[in-house]
C-alpha cells in the first residue's frame, strides 16, 4: 500500500461525472463539453488551448510543476460518446450509477475525465509535488480516432501517456491492439428495366452477393478479424441494379496476416467481379497501426508498480479494439491504455459502480505522485528501494509474494 495516502473527494468525483454526462457531446460536437473543460482546467491553473482541426477540436493543457527536472506526464481521455446520448436517463441504485432509459450512459469516456479532473485537483489540495502534467481531451474518437490523428503533436512535449479508455474493472492494463484498415467496394453492373428486359442488365446486387458469401469472415485466427459492416445500393424494384457498395474492415496484431488477409479479400472480389463481367472499385483505408508493449517496457512496470501500491492486482489484456493509444504509441509517446471501471459500453445497459470510479482516480492520483521517481529528464532510475512487491517482471510477484530477483526492490529500467 502507499506509505500516506492522500484524500480523494469521493462525492466531489460522482458530481462531477454526473454533471458531465448531462452534457450531450456524439462525436464531431463537443463543443459544450469543450466549454466546460475548459473552464474546470483553467480555475485549476492548467494553461489550456484549443486546438481546432475542421471537423471538430481537442483540448491541450498544461500544469507546470515543481520538479522542474522530471519528464512531463500526459493523462488523456476523450470528449465525445458513442450516440445515443441525447436525453440521458441514469439511476444511481446500490454505489451503481446506470443508464434507465435509451441512452448511453457515457462513461465512456466521461468517467476518465471525471477521474483526471478529480486527481489533478486532489493532487493540488494535498499539496503533492510533481513534474508537469499535460492533459489531452481528444474529439471524436468514437468515429474513428479523429481528435488523436489530427492533434497537434508538436505542442506535446511528453513522451508517456496514461490513456483512460478501456472498459472493465480497474487493474486492466492494455498491452496490445491491433491494426486496423477499412475498405469500400464499389461494385458496378449494367442497368436495365427488370420487367421488360432484365436479360440486359447486369445485376450490381448479385455480383456484391457473391462477393460478400466468398470473403472470409469473423474471427480469421486468435489476432485477425474480418467483418462486412454495411451493404447499400439499387434505386427500385423495377430496375436490375447498377451499383453496389460494401463497407469492410480488417484487423490483425499481426502486420503480416493482415497484409495476407486483405490482399486476398481484394483478388477474390476482382476475379468475382470480372467473372460475371462487372467491374469492381476499391479503396482503402488504414485506420490505425497495431502496438505491443513488452513484459520488460519500463513504463508498464511503473504502472504495474501503481497498481500495486493501490492494493490493485494488474491485469495485462490483449483487445481486438483500438484507442487513442494507437494513434499516440504510432507518434513515438508511450502509450497505456487502462480501464475506467466503465461496463457495458456502447450499450444502454452501460454502467460503472462509484467504487471503481473512485480506484480509477486513486490510481491516476498515485500515478502523478510517484511518476516523478520513475522518470527524470536526466535519465531514468535504475532501482528505487521500497517496501512494494517488485514488478519486473510482476507476474512472478504476484505469485509468490516476494521477489528473489531483486530482494524486495522495485526495478524501475531503462
Amino acid at each position: 500500500m502507499m506509505k500516506k495516502t492522500f484524500r480523494i473527494n469521493r462525492k466531489r468525483l460522482v458530481s462531477t461525472f454526473l454533471e458531465m454526462i448531462r452534457i450531450n457531446s456524439p462525436s464531431f460536437h463537443e463543443g459544450p463539453m469543450g466549454d466546460y473543460l475548459e473552464a474546470q482546467l483553467s480555475a485549476l491553473g492548467f494553461k489550456v488551448m484549443r486546438q481546432t482541426y475542421g471537423a471538430s477540436f481537442n483540448i491541450l493543457a498544461l500544469k507546470k510543476g515543481k520538479h522542474a527536472d522530471a519528464l512531463p506526464l500526459i493523462l488523456s481521455g476523450h470528449m465525445d460518446t458513442i450516440e445515443p446520448t441525447e436525453g440521458i436517463r441514469y439511476s444511481i441504485k446500490e454505489n451503481v450509477i446506470s443508464s434507465t432509459g435509451d441512452t448511453v450512459l457515457g462513461a465512456d469516456d466521461k468517467s476518465a475525465v471525471a477521474q483526471i479532473l478529480e486527481a489533478v485537483t486532489a493532487a493540488a489540495e494535498n499539496g503533492i509535488p510533481h513534474g508537469d502534467i499535460e492533459i489531452i481531451f481528444t474529439s471524436a474518437e468514437e468515429k474513428g480516432l479523429h481528435g488523436a490523428k489530427n492533434l497537434d503533436y508538436r505542442k506535446i512535449q511528453g513522451r508517456h501517456a496514461l490513456v483512460l479508455d478501456s472498459g472493465g474493472r480497474v487493474g486492466k492494463i492494455v498491452i496490445a491492439a491491433p491494426s486496423h484498415i477499412t475498405y469500400e467496394m464499389h461494385v458496378l453492373g449494367k442497368p436495365a428495366h427488370a420487367g421488360i428486359e432484365p436479360e440486359k442488365g447486369i445485376s450490381a446486387i448479385r455480383v456484391a452477393a457473391e462477393i460478400i458469401g466468398a470473403l472470409p469472415d469473423g474471427r480469421i485466427d486468435a489476432e485477425t478479424t474480418a467483418n462486412i459492416g454495411m451493404v447499400s445500393g439499387g434505386t427500385a424494384t423495377n430496375v436490375v441494379p447498377r451499383e453496389v457498395t460494401i463497407h469492410g474492415e480488417v484487423r490483425s496484431h499481426n502486420p503480416a496476416v493482415l497484409k495476407g488477409i486483405k490482399s486476398n479479400i481484394f483478388r477474390q472480389a476482382k476475379e468475382i467481379a470480372h467473372r460475371r463481367n462487372s467491374r469492381i472499385r476499391i479503396a482503402e483505408r488504414k485506420e490505425y497501426q497495431a502496438f505491443r508493449i513488452k513484459q520488460n517496457d519500463p513504463f508498464l512496470g511503473f504502472m504495474n508498480n501503481v497498481f500495486l501500491k493501490c492494493g490493485i492486482r494488474p491485469e495485462h489484456a490483449i483487445t481486438g479494439g483500438g484507442s487513442d493509444a494507437n494513434i499516440f504509441n504510432a507518434k513515438g509517446i508511450r502509450s497505456i491504455n487502462i480501464s475506467t471501471g466503465m461496463q457495458n459500453v456502447h450499450s444502454t445497459n452501460e454502467y460503472i459502480e462509484v467504487e471503481d470510479l473512485v480506484k480509477g482516480c486513486r490510481v491516476v492520483l498515485a500515478a502523478i505522485e510517484h511518476f516523478t521517481e520513475f522518470s527524470e529528464k536526466k535519465g531514468v532510475r535504475q532501482e528505487k528501494k521500497s517496501d512494494a512487491l517488485c514488478s519486473f517482471p510482476y507476474q512472478q510477484c504476484l505469485r509468490s509474494g516476494s521477489c528473489g530477483q531483486s530482494k524486495g526492490r522495485v526495478c524501475w529500467r531503462s
